[in-house]
This record gives C-alpha cells, sequence and structure tokens, in this order.
C-alpha cells in the first residue's frame, strides 16, 4: 500500500507540480462574471465561460491595487466603460495555487480593445429588439387593481426572496389579509425562463376561475450570473404580453433585467414587491374612511338644515294662527259696536243674534286652530318619517359598495358592502348575488 500523506503535503505537491509546469503568464479569454471591489482597493472576480447560459468553467481571480488602478483607468479611457459583470475580456493572468484557498488567476494585464464581452452584447441587442417590437411598455398599460386581493407568485418554495415576500405580507402591521397563490419555477440556470413561461401559462388558464389581480415574480438578488434566466428574449415576451399586471422583485438596485423593463413595475426586492402590494390596500381604506367621514359630514348638514326648516315652519304657522285669531277677534269688536249702535228695540235680537254669532266665531276659530294644528303635526310626522334615523329606528338599513347605494350600480361577486344600522356598521363580502322582486 502507498503510504499516505497530509492534505497540506498534497497540495504543496500541487503547487510545486503547477509551478514547474506551467508558463509564467497565459493569455485567457472569460467573461467576469463578479466583480467585487475591496476597501484597500484589491478588484476581486469571478471568470467564467459560458455555452448559452450553462456554465462550462469557472475560476476565482484577482487584481491588485497597484495593478488594477493602472487596468482599470486604461480601460475606461479606451473604451468609455468601466470594467463590470457580463464583459468578455482577454487578460494577462498568471496561474497561482495556494495550499489553502486553492487554484486563482492573478491577473497582471487585460487588453481593453478586447472591449465589451458577448453577453452585454447580446443583453443590448435584445433590449433593443424588444424595444422596436414595442414590447416595452405593453404591460405598462394595464391599470393597477385598486385593492390587490388575489395575486400569483413566481418563485421557488425554498428560495429566500420567496420567504420574505409571504412573510411581510402575512405579518403586515394593518393587518390586511392577501390570497396568494404559487407557482413553481427554476430562478436561475438553464431552463430557467423556460419554467417561468410555463408558470405564466398556468397563471393565464385559471387566471378567469381565480380572479388574479396581479402575478408577482421575485427571487431575491444573487450573482449577476444567475440572473441571465431574466435577460431572456421569450421571457420577457412573455412577460410584456401577459394580460395581467406583472410586478417583478428579482434582485437589488444594482441588478436590473431585461424582465425588469419589460414588467408593469419593477421593485428592488421581495419585501417591496409585498409593500407594493400593501400599499394598495392602505391607498384604499384611506379613500373609504375620507368618503365615510364625508358621507357623515353631507347627512349632519342636511339634518341641520331639515331641522332649521322645521323651526322655520313651525314658527311661521304661529303667527299664521295669531294673525287669524286677531282677525276674528277684530270683526267681533265690529259687530259689537254695529250691534250697540243699533236701536233699543232691536237689543234683544241683536243680543241673541250676537250670542249666536259670537258662539260661530268661536266655533269657527277652533276649527281653523284645530285645522291648523293638525297640518303641524301631519308636517312634523312627515319631516320625522323623511329623517334617516327614523328608518333605522324601525330596523331599516343603508349598504353601500365602493360608497354609493347597492341599488345605483352593478354589484359584483367578493365585493365589499357596508351596511349602516340605527347603531351599528357593518362591513361584509358579498357571496351570492340572486334576482329579486322581478
Amino acid at each position: 500500500m502507498q503510504q499516505a500523506i497530509s492534505l497540506l503535503e498534497l497540495n504543496q505537491i500541487i503547487k510545486d507540480t503547477l509551478e514547474q509546469q506551467l508558463a509564467p503568464n497565459y493569455w485567457v479569454v472569460a467573461e467576469i462574471g463578479e466583480l467585487k471591489m475591496a476597501a484597500q482597493g484589491h478588484a476581486y472576480l469571478e471568470l467564467v465561460e459560458k455555452s448559452g447560459n450553462q456554465v462550462r468553467a469557472k475560476v476565482r481571480a484577482n487584481i491588485w491595487q497597484y495593478s488594477f488602478r493602472t487596468i482599470a483607468g486604461r480601460f475606461q479611457t479606451t473604451t468609455g466603460q468601466q470594467l463590470k459583470a457580463g464583459m468578455k475580456i482577454l487578460a494577462l493572468a498568471t496561474v497561482t495555487f495556494h495550499e489553502l484557498y486553492g487554484l486563482s488567476l492573478n491577473i497582471k494585464d487585460i487588453d481593453p480593445n478586447f472591449t465589451l464581452g458577448e453577453r452585454a452584447r447580446i443583453r443590448q441587442e435584445i433590449i433593443e429588439r424588444l424595444t422596436h417590437q414595442g414590447m416595452m411598455e405593453i404591460n405598462k398599460r394595464f391599470e393597477l387593481p385598486i385593492v390587490p386581493q388575489k395575486i400569483a407568485v413566481i418563485s421557488s418554495q425554498t428560495a429566500a426572496g420567496y420567504g420574505d415576500f409571504i412573510q411581510q405580507l402575512q405579518t403586515n402591521r394593518y393587518g390586511y389579509s392577501v390570497h396568494h397563490r404559487l407557482f413553481q419555477a427554476t430562478l436561475q440556470g438553464e431552463g430557467a425562463a423556460k419554467t417561468i413561461i410555463y408558470a405564466l401559462d398556468q397563471i393565464e388558464e385559471i387566471s378567469q376561475e381565480y380572479g388574479f389581480d396581479l402575478v408577482v415574480i421575485i427571487r431575491g438578488g444573487g450573482a449577476q450570473m444567475d440572473l441571465d434566466c431574466f435577460d431572456d428574449y421569450d421571457l420577457a415576451v412573455a412577460i410584456a404580453k401577459f394580460p395581467i399586471p406583472i410586478i417583478t422583485g428579482i434582485g437589488h438596485e444594482r441588478d436590473e433585467t431585461i424582465a425588469d423593463l419589460v414588467a408593469h413595475t419593477k421593485v428592488k426586492t421581495p419585501t417591496a414587491a409585498a409593500e407594493f402590494v400593501l400599499s394598495g390596500f392602505l391607498d384604499f381604506e384611506e379613500q373609504l374612511v375620507s368618503s365615510i367621514k364625508q358621507i357623515e359630514r353631507y347627512t349632519k348638514q342636511a339634518l341641520q338644515w331639515e331641522d332649521r326648516k322645521l323651526i322655520e315652519l313651525e314658527s311661521k304657522l304661529k303667527n299664521l294662527s295669531r294673525q287669524q285669531l286677531l282677525r276674528t277677534s277684530e270683526m267681533l269688536s265690529v259687530k259689537i259696536s254695529q250691534i250697540k249702535s243699533t236701536g233699543s228695540n232691536q237689543l234683544n235680537f241683536n243680543s241673541y243674534q250676537l250670542e249666536k254669532l259670537a258662539l260661530n266665531i268661536k266655533k269657527e276659530s277652533n276649527s281653523v286652530i284645530n285645522t291648523q294644528l293638525k297640518n303641524v303635526d301631519n308636517l312634523e310626522r312627515s319631516i320625522n318619517n323623511l329623517d334617516p334615523a327614523t328608518y333605522f329606528k324601525k330596523g331599516y338599513t343603508r349598504s353601500e359598495v365602493r360608497g354609493r347605494p347597492v341599488h345605483q350600480q352593478e354589484i359584483q361577486i367578493g365585493d365589499e358592502m357596508i351596511t349602516y344600522t340605527h347603531k351599528q356598521q357593518i362591513k361584509s363580502t358579498i357571496n351570492q348575488i340572486s334576482s329579486h322582486g322581478e
């Protein structure tokens, strides 16, 4: 049996062998998958080689601070762009192997004439093609629902971004309830775009049954090359032509994909997507509260106006009654004076006539007064009957949908209805609508 050696010894053998067998430098064509800057000024890269969207080779690389200043400055001066992920570069590199950190490339120079990488070029071609076809604004033409209550979510159940999205919806501080359904999809790697398109097809097939208000595609950041599936042309067309507004929360601010560009609305993160959905609820609630306050204010003003009219009418009726009594009294005085002026021979007759007349006048006056009082009572009852509070006390209610009486509009199943009683305000959801009274 061959004598065993330690892992460190094996790595030292690998290091020595590489140093002895490899040339000092190699010109290497590769795509920058990631580029990160350290605080000290060093650049750390991940170089990849891809076939389509499939990564076939990958290696870590670095450019030390002193070299990076010269390389990056010359590259930007020549190309007008900074080094960034997605560019295909031609780099002069030394192969290094460290016993602890493994294989990496130390980049000594980059040929700026190699320009942009193939990946960035293809992406720009897709954007120009979509723009020429008018796809960039199609999905944006849809109006967002006032309250997005039913959400179709395209994500992976195991994705951290999906968990953040659901938690934000379910634990929102407003207590809103949002119905959501997950449509599983692969969010990176070869074939991921097809799974997202398939999820969109599933949503469209059952959209009439479930009545989805929005589609949300969420992932949650990641390496730039992990987002390649969201730059797929077919996926972009599917999003643009989808008959429901689509919201994307695919990555962070620095990761803008073609899917973001063609979607109705792009937000930074899955959490921000949940906040965007909840903002629709909050706006609607604020409008509803404002409408209720406005109705209460108008109702109060109407009642006050009717009260004033009633007081004025009552005062007018009292004045008319007093004037009638005064006129009747004046007529009585005139009659008495006429009787006194007649001869003594007719005194008894006139006295009899006067008594008879007095009785008639009194009867007439009482009849007029009673009639006027009855009119006042009838008018008061009519006004009270017109008061909404009277109907509420009798057990009647008033129902409204979207701030308007239900008989003045077309209502639908799922609408929220507010019912006002004498002392309560009841919110309910319409589950069934049937014909009645026709």
